[in-house]
């Protein structure tokens, strides 16, 4: 399969235009299949946008935005996905509504199409059901700002051929990420179970008057921020002493938190209408501006640890 070939992508909101932007940067023609095209030039000026950033930040090349631009095609159409080897799906986390843009792909795509869903948590092999043709299913799992993060995770179903799963992990590495393959089917992957349980545990250290949310974070970026850049968890294991790591677990691990409810400050801040930064109302205080801010920093943020991974990152 050529590195250039034709890419297909269905959802053009937040995280499928920064999909797409990947995708276009690396080189590829991009059809972009959406519900209806009311919302087409909302999305095309989002992605000219981020392709913009892309060519200050040196990252674009070659072309210039409006070039690159221009190889992207948006429809209502699902006939135009026709002979693209390569579809990824990245709509709302809906069983259903997946199922069904796959079967409307299967409809159109050959057999050996492969039809990629960018889910955070909803396990490969839930939506391989009731396909034609679930061997080609995967799920490609990106991080945003998907044009600048380095990130991916390919995860096979129960059904997955292992063939397709390396076909993608392939491209990726071409759209400059440096993915990561789950062999076996799991919710939540690698990054979302490992997230999540520290999540839980931050939770439980804000809720029980151990420490304020502040205290959380300050404690998280100066540590845990500190080296994940450069090395994942085993590799800091190795880096500064195991034996030690394992005294710690044995008094730790009967320790920490393993509720299975979903903490009240979250309930609570959901039921209230915080959405983030979005809405400026959040786990902080917000004004307008303030959000604004935030969000435009870790943009700024994002480009700098990339070049900082790129610098000193090393497969293991």
């Amino acid at each position: 399969m050529s590195n250039k070939i034709p890419i297909g992508t269905v959802g053009l909101g937040l995280m499928g235009s920064s999909i797409a932007t990947c995708i276009l940067a690396a080189g590829h023609t991009v059809t972009s299949l959406v519900k209806g095209l009311d919302q087409a030039e909302e999305a095309r000026q989002r992605i000219l946008g981020y392709l913009e950033e892309l060519e200050e930040e040196g990252m674009l090349s070659p072309g210039k935005p409006r070039e690159v631009l221009g190889r992207l095609t948006i429809t209502d159409d699902v006939a135009l996905l026709k002979d693209h080897e390569v579809v990824i799906e990245s709509i709302i986390e809906s069983v259903e509504e997946k199922r069904s843009v796959y079967r409307r792909l299967e409809a159109v795509l050959s057999p050996t199409a492969i039809i990629g869903s960018n889910t955070s948590a909803i396990p490969v092999t839930i939506l391989q059901e009731g396909l034609q043709h679930p061997e080609r299913v995967l799920g490609i799992h990106w991080a945003e700002p998907a044009h600048i993060t380095r990130f991916m995770e390919v995860i096979c179903g129960d059904q997955s051929e292992l063939r397709f799963a390396e076909t993608i992990v392939s491209l990726a590495e071409s759209w400059g990420k440096e993915p990561s393959l789950l062999r076996k089917d799991i919710r939540g992957f690698i990054t979302n179970r490992i997230m999540y349980a520290m999540l839980r545990e931050a939770f439980h250290l804000v809720e029980k008057g151990y420490a304020t949310v502040e205290d959380v974070d300050r404690s998280l970026r100066n540590d845990l921020g500190y080296w994940i850049t450069f090395a994942g968890p085993f590799r800091f294991m190795d880096l500064t002493g195991i034996p030690a790591y394992r005294t710690v677990m044995k008094d730790l691990f009967p320790d920490l938190d393993n509720s299975t409810a979903t903490p009240a400050l979250m309930e609570k801040l959901v039921g209230e209408g915080a959405l983030g930064v979005s809405n400026a109302k959040g786990f902080y205080p917000y004004t307008p501006e303030s959000a604004e801010h935030w969000e435009k920093t870790f943009i700024e943020f994002s480009y700098d640890i990339r070049k900082l991974a790129e610098k000193y990152g090393r497969k293991i």
